[in-house]
């Protein structure tokens, strides 16, 4: 994005104005994510302003790469840190077991697909998506949640486009499976889980 690029080069010279511009453009994405991964809004919040507390100290190390993707790393990281303080990562991970390895308001309304579905049906979602290992969750975070493509999602995790696909995969089963053993997978649910909540 050419605002994007005039921006980091203005902020990367100490420009305090531009980097506030590329905080208004991407906070509610950031918050987003810090959301859907953390489960509570105002540990997102926290999580979101470390985040852009950070990138501000690091944005002069920027160098070729999309700031999005670049952003959403450090935002994910900063809700890795809170989770392993608190002792909230899930236990088990599907990768690890051998299946292959490799501050805004709060905002935290569902994407269009999940707000179709009603509050009640996103509550149970959001749930559902706090059972998934964390490898898992990121990537269900950023393809079927915020939109982003594998390639954007590959560079956000620093992973291979392959290992996005596969960690997608299986977590589009096991939502699957944990929302229809609950017996709450609605009939309008169960294709964009095999599509994805939003097909990059």
């Amino acid at each position: 994005m050419l605002a994007d690029r005039a921006d980091i080069q203005a902020a990367r010279r100490g420009d305090v104005a531009a980097f506030n511009r590329l905080v208004e453009r991407y906070q509610r994405l950031a918050f987003n994510v810090a959301y859907r991964t953390l489960g509570r809004s105002d540990e997102a919040a926290d999580a979101t302003q470390d985040a852009f507390f950070a990138a501000f100290r690091a944005v002069r190390e920027l160098r070729g790469e999309s700031f999005k993707p670049w952003l959403l790393r450090i935002v994910v990281n900063r809700c890795y840190d809170r989770l392993r303080r608190a002792g909230r990562l899930p236990a088990d991970s599907l990768d690890e077991l051998g299946a292959g390895s490799e501050h805004s308001p709060p905002d935290p309304r569902p994407g269009p697909e999940l707000a179709a579905l009603g509050q009640e049906t996103a509550d149970v979602i959001q749930h559902a998506l706090e059972t998934l290992p964390l490898e898992q969750r990121s990537v269900v975070v950023l393809c079927d949640v915020q939109g982003l493509s594998y390639e954007e999602a590959a560079a956000t995790l620093e992973v291979a486009v392959g290992t996005v696909k596969s960690r997608l995969s299986r977590a589009r089963a096991r939502l699957r499976d944990e929302l229809a053993a609950r017996g709450e997978l609605p009939a309008a649910f169960r294709r964009p889980l095999d599509e994805g909540l939003a097909a990059p």
